[in-house]
């Protein structure tokens, strides 16, 4: 297998595995991984490949994700410098006001301690603002934010799914008060998702210098090609709480999309998979792919899209863009 590629997070330093690992849906979830020492296994295989980046969430599977993968990294004995972990912050677990949907002061700094408890770690590398909270101003959400960088509970801080414009006011206002700046979003972006990545935050890329640890990279498994003949038994459409996603996995327009894609895959010898991360890796504004597996062999699978990423030469990429795009 090639060797693992390290990308600069934005302008910051850090420099994060254009692969990286994710929680969202596996840990701690009934049939995918419920115990430390499952966790530990796709960790592991994932280290091995070359990945340094593990992101999490505190509304993963209520706060169980988080204490699943600090579980883990105590169980595979590994030294803190050797891995970057995240959370995200934003619907809380706690169903009391100031507490949910909200990234107000009070939720921010009670919130993080939490995560930090339940990962049994001093500090988390990144943390993000899981969405936007149109109810809090701004300006108390970067002081916050800031305040969490200088306590040395986290080391960077970004958002999830915020527009171009509300990135924008957040930088402005730390810069403006000499604060912690934003430094990454984590956006939605596949081949099949792809405007708000490649036009809404162009001009941060070299204005602000974003990074991006981009999520969905498969669209919930669509460009597997496992929905072209319907949903299977055990898939991600059929669990608890996902049967929103049931009407875009079987949508006829987007499966033909991924079944001309298939032929692209098949031409270069390649699965859809491996097609499919190796397309969002291509793109230099994307600092990591994160992926996501319920074995550890389903993670080595993954891991081969970096064997893909030559195959992808600026002819595939056109043909991707017709059916893509059209």
């Amino acid at each position: 297998m090639a060797e693992m590629e390290y990308r600069r997070l934005g302008r910051s330093g850090l420099k994060v595995s254009v692969l990286s690992f994710g929680s969202w849906v596996t840990f701690a979830n009934a049939n995918q991984i419920e115990t430390a020492k499952q966790a530990a296994e796709c960790l592991s295989a994932a280290k091995e490949a070359g990945v340094n980046f593990f992101d999490n969430a505190e509304a993963y599977s209520s706060g169980e994700s988080e204490r699943v993968m600090g579980a883990a990294f105590r169980e595979l004995g590994w030294k803190r410098y050797e891995y970057i972990v995240s959370t995200k912050l934003f619907w809380g677990i706690h169903d009391v006001p100031n507490m949910k949907n909200t990234l107000n002061r009070k939720y921010l700094s009670q919130a993080i301690d939490d995560s930090l408890e339940r990962f049994g770690l001093d500090f988390v590398d990144l943390v993000f603002c899981h969405r936007p909270d149109p109810k809090t101003p701004i300006e108390e959400t970067v002081w916050a934010m800031s305040d969490m960088i200088t306590q040395g509970k986290a080391l960077y801080w970004g958002t999830s799914e915020w527009s171009a414009d509300e990135i924008r006011a957040a930088y402005d206002i730390a810069d403006r008060h000499h604060l912690h700046k934003p430094l990454m979003e984590q956006p939605q972006y596949n081949i099949l998702w792809r405007d708000r990545v490649e036009k809404e935050y162009r001009r941060l890329y070299s204005d602000i210098g974003l990074g991006t640890t981009i999520w969905s990279p498969l669209s919930s498994g669509l460009l597997t090609g496992k929905y072209l003949n319907g949903v299977p038994e055990g898939s991600r459409a059929t669990l608890p709480g996902y049967e929103w996603l049931r009407g875009m996995l079987t949508d006829e327009g987007r499966n033909k999309k991924v079944a001309d894609l298939k032929v692209i895959a098949d031409e270069l010898g390649i699965s859809l998979t491996q097609l499919s991360l190796a397309w969002c890796a291509k793109n230099p504004n994307v600092s990591t792919v994160i992926t996501g597996a319920s074995s550890a062999d389903q993670v080595r699978e993954n891991m081969t899209a970096l064997d893909a990423m030559p195959l992808l030469t600026k002819e595939i990429m056109d043909r991707i863009d017709l059916i893509s795009l059209f």
